[in-house]
């Protein structure tokens, strides 16, 4: 669900391009009539945040085209000229601002091509089990139709094949049931499963994952666990995360945040002040600051 509030009427593609031009050359409160790789410039980067966070995701990709059509030069590289030029202010809102201006699935595939080079130097995450669950998660077919079925007969086998396998208190292999079940079944079909094996057996089977498998694969069947059937719970859990302590990661809190605004943000501000007693929008605050502040908070929405 959605959380961008887009104007009424909206600034044409063109309008808003020729906006972001403007807010690119400020220079001391002064318009740059030079490239906008002119040295000493800075941004208007409450009127980038004003534009780019009020628009939907075609509606980026068209101020992309109109930008690119008009100035001769592409929108994310005049941001990427500004994040290599950074200051420790601003390093993170440039990070933010490209990311939220890629399209959604331009932006997936560059946060999971830098996700594998940093594991890279990790060669436990390459054991044979997790490489078989994140091939099958990235390509089985799920079939998310209108008429998807739930076979309540499988739900009932299923749900008892997960539970004697999660509870065998030592790693499932690879080629195991619990791996063929989450990574084929439809998100329906799952939630019934997952339903069930709580009616069955008095717990949940997060909890149980938790207790009962170590290491990385526990960490990534929980992951998605949570992620095929209520991933609100998974990225409330990943926002309180990059900001407990000393210090905020802010490069785990702005994937969330730029990657579920316009998914289900509002579902995650839920489940975030239920489960911990506080909003996302007063972390937020507390945490961050200056421009990469107000550009988290447009994308978090109002919060009562």
């Amino acid at each position: 669900m959605s959380i961008i509030a887009v104007p009424s009427p909206v600034p044409s593609a063109s309008d808003d391009a020729e906006s972001l031009r403007k807010a690119l050359q400020v220079r001391h409160g002064r318009m740059v009539t030079t490239r906008v790789a002119s040295a000493g410039w800075r941004a208007d980067k409450g009127a980038l945040t004003r534009i780019l966070c009020r628009r939907t995701a075609a509606q980026r990709a068209a101020i992309r085209r109109a930008y690119a059509f008009l100035y001769r030069e592409p929108l994310l590289n005049c941001f990427r000229y500004k994040l290599s030029r950074h200051c420790l202010l601003s390093l993170d809102f440039w990070k933010a601002m490209i990311l939220w201006t890629m399209d959604p699935a331009e932006r997936d595939a560059n946060l999971v091509h830098e996700a594998l080079k940093k594991k890279q130097r990790d060669e436990t995450y390459y054991m044979s089990v997790l490489i078989e669950m994140l091939v099958r998660l990235v390509s089985s077919y799920r079939y998310e139709g209108d008429e998807c079925v739930v076979d309540m007969d499988v739900v009932r086998m299923e749900a008892s094949q997960l539970a004697e396998a999660i509870k065998k208190k030592k790693q499932p292999r690879g080629e195991d049931e619990v791996v063929r079940i989450v990574t084929t079944r439809s998100k329906s079909q799952l939630r019934a499963t997952f339903q069930r094996y709580r009616e069955d057996h008095g717990s949940d089977i997060a909890e149980d994952i938790d207790s009962h498998c170590i290491g990385q694969f526990g960490r990534m069947l929980k992951t998605a666990v949570w992620c095929l059937t209520s991933p609100e719970k998974h990225f409330a859990e990943v926002i309180r995360h990059s900001i407990l302590g000393l210090g905020t990661y802010e490069d785990m809190l702005t994937r969330v945040i730029v990657s579920r605004a316009e998914i289900d943000m509002r579902h995650i501000r839920e489940e975030y002040k239920v489960r911990y007693k506080t909003t996302v929008t007063r972390d937020v605050v507390g945490d961050t600051s200056f421009g990469y502040k107000g550009f988290l908070l447009a994308l978090v929405g109002r919060e009562d």
